[in-house]
């Protein structure tokens, strides 16, 4: 049987067993074996599977993801995101649309903490929504901001996406940490202008925030900082110590676990029971991952030992169009897949036959991990599947219904496209900062 019949019949396979309901970390381990053992045999096919599977639960690197949920989960149960908006809304002043800029910043901070997207945007759906909307805010400016926003985890570090894509396209994750901090921050720089432009072409959507610390002088207003100071100290350590080589990515994960901890300690709010939440919380969604990373790599080792990636490799090296053009045709398969499977499958599944096409194409795979990152931000937006959009349902005040999401959330995807377009035609938008690294 040719490899072509056999990648249609995995595929069929897949998509038969996710309609019915089955998890996709299952579907991908059943497929897997029920190949290996086809193919191989059944002592072949079972020692070719775990063989697969142990070699990357065994990477040391691995490690941080687990370190970085916990330190999610530690700073979300420690208030110190409500303090961070507050202080930021007052440092912010009275200009129009201020409260839904500090709410974009607060965003890039808290992604720059955590590295996770789901726990951000429910955060911030909890905390600056119902601000935004007694104040008066456009309700579809507000909730778009907020997925958007809250989606940045996905690119900045230290991004849990990055951490993955590194393992899979066995890259350095440090430079893939520096690549993708100037695209974040470029993306967050488009919803800020583009907020800015909406008020002032209708400053009704955006009233001016009137409290009486507002309209302190700046100087005055910088002793409402303290909500700044702890969450700025925690990420100067752990990007710091990352960037300037004194510690590996997981060494520092590690340092901002502990981190966390001392700072909930210091607000007051480290007791057992938050911590045993935190951990509880941090092992409920790591066995997730962990299902979702034993499925794909046994699938896409399977694949790959029947031929299977050189199969692909030579369909994508062999298009008779530009190099670019085959980039883009990767991000689109990414795109397609983003429809019906989770980002770490997809990463799983595609890197591992990607990453050697970009360098025999003459391209960088940091950079190209950069491109991925914001591609798995746009199919985490993009309706009808979108799970931010799920993620802020779930908190979201009475009366917004998911299609007031879905709408709200185009523009930004609009936005979103922009800077990957950027960064696929001006490579050195992330590549000039991990030079620097070097």
């Amino acid at each position: 049987m040719g490899i072509e019949v056999i990648t249609i019949l995995i595929v069929v396979a897949l998509l038969a067993l996710m309609a019915v309901g089955v998890p996709l970390g299952i579907t991908t381990l059943t497929v897997s074996l029920v190949t290996a053992l086809l193919y191989f045999g059944e002592r072949a096919g079972f020692f070719i599977v775990a063989a697969n599977v142990g070699e990357v639960l065994h990477k040391y690197e691995l490690i941080a993801v687990p370190f970085f949920i916990f330190m999610a989960n530690v700073l979300e149960r420690s208030g110190i995101a409500k303090s961070l908006f507050d202080s930021m809304a007052i440092l912010g002043g009275r200009f129009r649309g201020s409260v839904a800029v500090q709410t974009c910043i607060v965003a890039v901070v808290l992604a720059a903490m955590s590295g996770i997207m789901g726990g951000e945007i429910v955060m911030l759906g909890l905390i600056a929504l119902p601000q935004m909307l007694r104040l008066g805010y456009d309700k579809k400016l507000s909730i778009g901001i907020i997925c958007a926003a809250g989606a940045l985890a996905t690119l900045i570090p230290p991004s849990v996406v990055l951490i993955v894509y590194g393992l899979a396209a066995q890259v350095s994750i440090t430079k893939l940490f520096a690549a993708s901090a100037v695209p974040g921050v470029i993306l967050a720089c488009l919803y800020i202008g583009y907020i800015l432009i909406r008020v002032r072409l209708n400053p009704a959507m955006a009233p001016i925030y009137d409290i009486p610390e507002t309209a302190l002088p700046f100087t005055s207003r910088l002793k409402f900082m303290k909500g700044v100071v702890l969450p700025g100290l925690l990420i100067g350590s752990v990007l710091g110590v990352i960037y300037t080589g004194v510690a590996t990515v997981t060494e520092a994960a590690a340092l901002g676990a502990v981190g966390a901890l001392v700072v909930a300690g210091i607000r007051g709010e480290l007791t057992w029971l938050m911590a045993r939440n935190a951990m509880r919380q941090t092992v409920l969604t790591m066995g997730s991952i962990i299902w979702l990373v034993l499925g794909a790599i046994s699938l896409i080792g399977i694949y790959n030992r029947i031929g299977g990636g050189e199969f692909l490799r030579g369909v994508l090296t062999g298009l008779d169009i530009a190099p670019i053009l085959v980039i883009a045709v990767m991000m689109l398969i990414v795109m397609l897949l983003g429809t019906f499977l989770e980002w770490i499958a997809i990463i799983f599944i595609t890197v591992p036959i990607f990453a050697p096409v970009v360098v025999d194409l003459g391209y960088d795979p940091i950079w190209f991990g950069v491109l991925f990152a914001m591609n798995i931000q746009i199919y985490y937006l993009s309706p009808p599947f979108g799970p931010a959009c799920f993620f802020l349902k779930s908190v979201a005040p009475k009366g917004i219904e998911l299609q007031d999401i879905f709408a709200a959330v185009l523009p930004f995807i609009a936005l979103q496209a922009v800077g990957l377009f950027l960064v696929l035609f001006f490579p050195e938008l992330a590549l000039w900062l991990p030079s620097l690294v070097n």
